[in-house]
């Protein structure tokens, strides 16, 4: 049975940095023993921006999220995969905005039981891998921060490739050393699955 490798771009521009670092951590991670879809999030239709906090989810036996939209089978998709990806350039120390809408409404795929102390969620072993770039060499290390902190607390594997120094959108296909570290991440997560 294939292993299935979902990525979600963050990214609003289709031929940017992002983009780039994608189509190369797919080349190396492409074999007959991997399905991957990669869903660029910028262009999903949305009924809320980001998660309402209205706990709906919680009185549900199933992981979802209660809001139709689209990014309902967003989480369905990362319910069902093996390794989640999300990609994004460096917003203000962060990850995207249309990223960070899909990582707020992730919370309907956790279950806690506040009374008992306990958590249960569909994301446990499961792999979650950060790609970044930004234009210079600030930054990068407080994004990653939420995304370490998410994939420990799910009980996730965690693996991340962080590219300082990427230069304006589209700048990056020349840049040799991150097409290397793409391509070997996208071979090491493949390989591992």
């Amino acid at each position: 049975m294939k292993k299935k490798i979902f990525i979600l771009s963050g990214s609003p521009k289709k031929d940017g940095n992002t983009s780039v670092l994608i189509d190369w951590f797919v080349e190396g991670a492409k074999n007959k023993n991997t399905e991957i879809e990669a869903i660029n999030v910028a262009g999903l239709k949305y009924k809320s921006v980001g998660c309402i906090s209205c706990r709906a989810c919680q009185k549900l036996d199933n992981y979802e999220c209660v809001i139709n939209d689209d990014v309902k089978e967003i989480l369905q998709k990362i319910g069902k995969a093996d390794v989640i990806v999300m990609a994004t350039p460096l917003y203000f120390f962060s990850a995207s905005a249309q990223l960070k809408i899909i990582i707020d409404r992730m919370f309907s795929l956790f279950k806690w039981d506040n009374k008992a102390g306990t958590m249960k969620t569909i994301l446990e072993g499961k792999t979650f891998v950060l790609i970044a770039s930004a234009y210079e060499d600030v930054g990068l290390n407080a994004l990653q921060e939420p995304f370490s902190l998410t994939a420990k607390y799910a009980g996730m594997k965690y693996k991340k490739l962080l590219i300082p120094c990427a230069g304006v959108s589209g700048d990056i296909k020349n840049n040799s050393i991150a097409r290397a570290k793409a391509i070997q991440l996208g071979r090491e997560i493949s390989d591992g699955l």
